[in-house]
């Protein structure tokens, strides 16, 4: 047990799948795995085990943001030996040709944040994912014909910002794909432990085009991003 997770010592499968929200946590467990098992509940942030295709696989929220990711997946690596982590959540598009419901594979994570400053890296650390589920991840969304893009991302610490969209130009013009607010944090966590793992987003809004989707298709609608992560985590497992 941990201050921030009640499950046991073998609780969690090898791979876990970490949306930001709670409620999306439970609407996987409850739509896609087998046998679901509620096994953290710590402030409301729900972790389940279960099967996808007969295979163990284990969903729990993370919050929003590095700070929150950066707590729970710590402690997943670390005191429950998780060796696979795929985040899976909404990110908002920068480049033109892509759209709404896409599929973005995060290769890399730029970021603003000063989360890697406690490793003690003399320079300036790449967070990037790990190959293995990062090669897996692209052949299943081939596989289940989706539109997807790999690439940058950015890992934001604001989801607001005094400047707006202008705030990102910078960003989009370098052809970041996408920005969102854990990724840079769950893969520095995965290097320092030597573990994996990889961010898969649905993206929810673009930021030059003024589309977005509503809060309850956020919640329940990344079905397709969903299939794709379990089915990767299949893949990890044979």
């Amino acid at each position: 047990m941990t201050p921030h997770n009640s499950a046991r010592p073998g609780d969690f499968a090898k791979t876990v799948l970490m949306p930001g929200d709670p409620l999306r946590s439970k609407f996987i467990a409850e739509n896609f795995l087998t046998d679901p098992v509620l096994v953290n509940n710590v402030r409301g942030v729900q972790g389940y085990t279960g099967k996808w295709k007969g295979v163990p696989v284990s969903v729990m929220a993370s919050g929003m943001g590095m700070p929150a990711i950066g707590i729970y997946s710590w402690e997943l690596y670390d005191s429950y030996n998780v060796e696979n982590i795929i985040r899976i959540g909404s990110a908002g598009a920068l480049q033109d040709d892509i759209n709404v419901m896409d599929i973005v594979i995060a290769q890399g994570a730029c970021t603003n944040s000063n989360y890697m400053e406690h490793f003690n890296f003399p320079g300036t650390f790449a967070p990037i994912a790990d190959p293995t589920l990062l090669r897996y991840a692209m052949e299943t969304a081939e596989e289940h014909g989706a539109t997807w893009h790999v690439g940058n991302i950015y890992s934001s610490d604001n989801f607001y910002h005094p400047q707006g969209y202008e705030g990102t130009l910078a960003v989009r013009r370098m052809g970041v794909l996408a920005v969102e607010m854990e990724a840079a944090a769950l893969y520095a966590n995965a290097a320092y432990f030597g573990k994996r793992a990889l961010c898969i987003c649905t993206i929810s809004d673009h930021l030059f085009k003024q589309e977005e989707l509503s809060a309850e298709e956020r919640q329940t609608g990344f079905n397709e991003m969903i299939k794709i992560a379990l089915d990767t985590a299949v893949k990890m497992e044979k």
